[in-house]
């Protein structure tokens, strides 16, 4: 059932059993797990069905570090969350992910892959992907095109890697439907949270208090409480509610916002093939990408370089990602630009400063630039490639100074402090960036697929203005089993509140190279399960790991020789007592 707040009667108490603070992927597969085991649920979403200009608003904040765009365009203030602005990318992080690295400070995850191995193979259902088998082989076998084929690697250092396309699910629109028809889950749009009501002692959370632009106030009452608002505002919103912990709740050892993480990219060189090599779609990102052509059995794929476990032990190094990404014509002119930001008014993307008109007149103005970037962009003509460069994301060191902190002077309509966000990336990262460029450059050289021109190396230089983020907000309230590094233990729930937890990737204590959202999905899904056992409700997410043990199995083909379970969600019997009832 959808609820507009904003018709709400003033000041109404809601009571619920859980009560979910947010409507993008983590909190929607939340409400659909909880729905299904028969839990009554609350979800509050800041905005509506489709964005608008006064809740978009309400995402601004200061970027102090690093030149970084964390608001306008990059996330979405409306039912579906970032889902609404998510390119489809799929891949599990990959075993090593996990684990503690000496070299990497901070790292390591309470558990391994393996924990999470069951709750991956259930959001292919999710997110409406393909089999479970990541194993370039595979798809380069049922893809059958010459243009879609392997590249001999020689070294043994580097290996390519396979990643799944979502169409991508709009989980707004997607699980729209199926929330209207639930008799368990209310949702209450344009219900923004403004404060976090914990009781005398800071140890439990009594009550969210919540309102509309328009003035509206309520409150929701639980048994427990979620907050998976994503990685920038789960810390917001824990440091704002500081009535009775002066440092915000979950904020004891002043590790909240701390530890903030996104993926960095940069290109560097330029790919000159030998014969017979050019215009490889596997690994091109402007020709992999949601192409009918790189794909089997209805599933769209892109292939990507990556280092091996063993080169990154021996070199001290992050985890990456790297392919290759072919420049059209008229590219990063003034009309192709123009051009992208009349196509982004379209799509309602936030563009501030902007205007159409302006836009119209600047295409008007060169138009071979912008008719050749649009036509090549739109049929994808090899002819009008101009250049082949190298584009590569790396993981990010956890870094305390990277954060998130709250404005000491700057409000938003509804009197929230707004953020500011500290970027910061270290040597270790250029270092990687510089090594796996130049290692790819070796193997393609090796293999005689082409020889690469790399750009001077990153390290013991500024960053350039080149470098940019890929908009993965995470690590911001990361989950440690101990409160002094981290601000969630292993079930997400936040150390010393007995009724509090996290969902996103604000959890993440290390980030790996991969794409979240298929890692928030499943730990998403394993928190549904936790939850419903904290409530004493049959176990949603299947059979114990001692029957798991004993069950035949099938595995993740391509990410590492792990257990995966077939689960059945269907099958629950709901065991709870309705509070509040719908």
């Amino acid at each position: 059932m959808f609820i507009d707040t904003r018709t709400v009667e003033q000041n109404t108490v809601i009571e619920t059993t859980i009560c979910i603070i947010g409507g993008g992927v983590a909190g929607i597969t939340l409400a659909r797990e909880l729905s299904r085991a028969g839990v009554d649920a609350c979800l509050l979403e800041s905005g509506g069905f489709r964005p608008d200009d006064e809740t978009r608003d309400l995402y601004r904040g200061e970027n102090v570090g690093l030149p970084y765009t964390f608001a306008d365009g990059s996330r979405s203030r409306f039912f579906g969350g970032s889902s609404n602005c998510w390119g489809g990318w799929c891949r599990p992080l990959d075993p090593w992910d996990f684990d503690r690295r000496d070299w990497v400070a901070h790292s390591g995850w309470p558990f391994g892959l393996d924990e999470l191995a069951p709750y991956y193979a259930r959001t292919h259902e999710l997110l409406k992907l393909g089999p479970q088998n990541f194993d370039p082989a595979y798809w380069e076998r049922e893809i059958g095109r010459h243009d879609v084929r392997r590249v001999p690697l020689g070294t043994g250092d580097l290996c390519d890697t396979v990643a799944q396309f979502s169409p991508p699910v709009r989980f707004g629109k997607t699980y729209r439907d199926e929330l209207a028809r639930s008799k368990r889950v209310r949702v209450f749009l344009h219900a923004n949270v403004l404060n976090i009501d914990a009781d005398a002692q800071g140890t439990t959370i009594t009550r969210v208090r919540a309102g509309t632009i328009s003035g509206r106030r309520i409150a929701v009452q639980a048994k427990i409480f979620v907050l998976a608002t994503g990685g920038i505002e789960n810390a917001r919103l824990l440091l704002a509610s500081n009535d009775v912990q002066a440092a915000g709740l979950g904020n004891a050892h002043d590790l909240v916002g701390r530890y903030f993480m996104d993926h960095p990219r940069m290109m560097s060189g330029k790919v000159r093939f030998r014969p017979g090599h050019a215009r490889n779609k596997l690994y091109d990102a402007k020709y992999h990408y949601q192409n009918v052509a790189v794909s089997a059995h209805g599933t769209k794929i892109s292939s990507q370089f990556a280092p091996k476990e063993d080169w990154l032990v021996r070199e001290k190094l992050l985890n990456s990602r790297v392919w290759l990404y072919s420049k059209w014509y008229g590219e990063g002119s003034a009309g192709s630009e123009a051009l992208i930001h009349c196509k982004e008014a379209l799509l309602h993307k936030d563009q501030p400063g902007r205007s159409l008109k302006t836009d119209l007149a600047t295409m008007v103005a060169h138009p071979a630039q912008t008719v050749g970037y649009g036509l090549t962009r739109l049929l994808q003509w090899p002819v009008l490639i101009t250049d082949v460069t190298l584009q590569a994301i790396v993981e990010a060191v956890p870094d305390p100074d990277s954060r998130v902190t709250l404005s000491p002077d700057k409000r938003d309509r509804l009197g929230m402090p707004r953020v500011s966000v500290d970027w910061r990336l270290g040597e270790q990262v250029k270092r990687t960036f510089d090594k796996t460029f130049r290692l790819l450059a070796q193997e393609l050289q090796m293999a005689n697929v082409a020889d690469v021109e790399l750009d001077a190396p990153l390290e013991g230089r500024p960053w350039p203005a080149k470098l940019e983020g890929t908009w993965h907000h995470m690590g911001t309230t990361r989950m440690h089993d101990s409160p002094r590094e981290g601000v969630v233990d292993s079930d997400c729930k936040v150390h010393g509140i007995s009724n509090l937890y996290v969902g996103g990737s604000s959890v993440f204590p290390t980030v790996g190279a991969n794409f979240p959202t298929i890692t928030i999905a499943a730990l998403a899904l394993r928190l549904a399960g936790h939850l419903v056992r904290q409530l004493d409700m049959p176990d949603i997410v299947g059979r114990t790991r001692v029957e798991a043990a004993n069950s035949e199995v099938t595995p993740m083909q391509g990410v590492s020789q792990i257990e995966t379970l077939p689960i059945a969600a269907s099958t629950l019997t709901p065991m709870i007592k309705e509070q509040g009832g719908r």
